[in-house]
């Protein structure tokens, strides 16, 4: 689960509702044959998805990651990630190791926190001019799932839906 590793330095929400959010979005998401990592535009799109009904203006973005090991690159590709505010959540980045083009040098973990303080192991660039295509098994299959989940038990057990103090 993304929460196991995250690099976590968010001041929306706890980082409890944090970590479960990220969870609950991977484990809708992990119905690929070849696992989670073919995952990060629905996992995005979800993610998008809930901080808007979350009442988080936020968008889905994608784009280009570059993962490094100090100077070096070691992998780029065709990803997604959300931008909330000042932050970015690189949120499905834990599951890379089950996709076989990825170098198993690439080991980067989760990120939720100031784009500014993004860590030095990779870089997200947009793609400006482009979008994520809707989904279907988002819209019809996911998001009703998470909506309900979200205004039941995450609701429910954290009862504060505004920033940390």
């Amino acid at each position: 689960m993304p929460s196991a590793g995250l690099v976590d330095h968010s001041a929306i929400f706890s980082s409890a509702q944090r970590r479960a959010l990220l969870d609950k979005i991977a484990g809708l998401v992990d119905e690929n044959l070849f696992g989670r990592s073919e995952m990060c535009m629905q996992f995005a799109e979800l993610l998008y998805l809930a901080l808007s009904h979350l009442r988080f203006p936020s968008r889905a973005i994608l784009g280009t990651a570059i993962y490094y090991d100090g100077p070096r690159e070691l992998f780029r590709w065709s990803h997604a990630w959300v931008r909330v505010g000042a932050e970015v959540i690189d949120g499905n980045v834990d599951s890379l190791f089950e996709n076989p083009i990825v170098p198993a040098s690439v080991k980067v973990p989760p990120y939720w926190g100031p784009i500014d303080q993004t860590p030095v192991d990779r870089k997200v660039r947009p793609a400006h001019g482009q979008t994520l295509q809707a989904d279907s098994d988002v819209s019809a299959v996911w998001w009703p799932d998470l909506r309900a989940w979200i205004d039941g038990e995450f609701t429910a057990a954290h009862a504060s839906k505004g920033p940390r103090s």
